[in-house]
């Protein structure tokens, strides 16, 4: 049976929460932000099938907007201010056509800690244990399936306050450390989460950072991403719907309290979540 066929399928809610009452009618697909982490828009004009379009050897989201088909592009957060990102567009005759995309500047945050050094190394077998991890969570990343996604404007996934953690990049006893690739959430242990749209559950794990974590896959390189659950209540290879329950709020994995981490990919970078929720 056909996968779209399958999710139009599934049985409504019977109960919706209250943080899910927004109708997706009323929410605007991904806002565009050409920044280092944002999503740039790319019109592609009128065809009665969508040209494919790569960034960087990754395939990119396609939807159709109108008559038009539109790419969704998510921009790295490593990305230079002021670079111009060059997009390869094959029409459907074969013919490759280059199209660049200028890069703006946004500042995001930065945190310096003093912690034990204790607290930041780690040890030979953790490393061991997150190289194997990364290498896997990575291919996760980067699959890209056919179809594409039912809808790119996504529910939140669980309530509670919103950080504006995406991006922040954190110091400790003087070093860098990677940014920070999702949105947290903050929610008492237990609280349920949902699936931010419809897709099928690509990964779960306990991971040595991210502890309990869920991956969906929403179709042509649209994942979404949700860690440090106390508890995971769906299987891989699993098709759930946008607000179906997929597990609780947890502290699991590298914290220092209960909360949701919520990340969002496209063409394989992490973006910002914000771009893909309600204001």
């Amino acid at each position: 049976m056909n996968r779209r066929r399958v999710l139009i399928s599934l049985p409504p809610a019977l109960l919706a929460p209250a943080w899910m009452t927004r109708a997706f009618a009323a929410q605007p697909p991904p806002r565009a932000l050409a920044v280092p982490g944002g999503v740039a828009r790319l019109k592609l004009g009128r065809s009665e099938l969508p040209p494919q379009v790569k960034l960087g050897g990754e395939r990119v989201l396609v939807v159709r907007e109108g008559p038009e088909w539109v790419a969704l592009v998510g921009l790295a957060l490593d990305t230079k201010p002021g670079a111009k990102v060059v997009i390869d567009v094959q029409q459907l005759d074969g013919s490759v056509e280059r199209t660049a995309i200028q890069i703006g500047s946004k500042q995001y945050a930065a945190q310096h800690l003093k912690v034990p050094p204790g607290q930041v190394d780690l040890t030979p077998v953790d490393l061991a244990r997150y190289d194997r991890e990364r290498v896997h969570i990575g291919e996760v990343l980067r699959t890209f399936s056919a179809e594409p996604p039912l809808s790119t404007a996504m529910l939140q996934p669980t309530p509670g306050w919103r950080s504006s953690s995406f991006g922040m990049r954190r110091f400790f006893n003087g070093q860098s450390r990677s940014p920070h690739t999702g949105m947290d959430i903050a929610a008492p242990v237990g609280t349920p989460v949902i699936a931010a749209d419809t897709g099928k559950v690509l990964d779960t794990g306990e991971y040595f950072f991210s502890g309990n974590q869920i991956v969906i896959d929403h179709g042509q390189g649209l994942l979404t991403l949700y860690a440090h659950l106390s508890e995971i209540t769906v299987a891989e290879n699993e098709v759930v719907r946008a607000g179906a329950p997929i597990g609780k709020v947890g502290a699991t994995g590298r914290v220092t309290g209960p909360h949701l981490h919520f990340s969002v990919y496209l063409n394989a970078v992490a973006v910002d979540p914000a771009l893909f929720l309600p204001a």
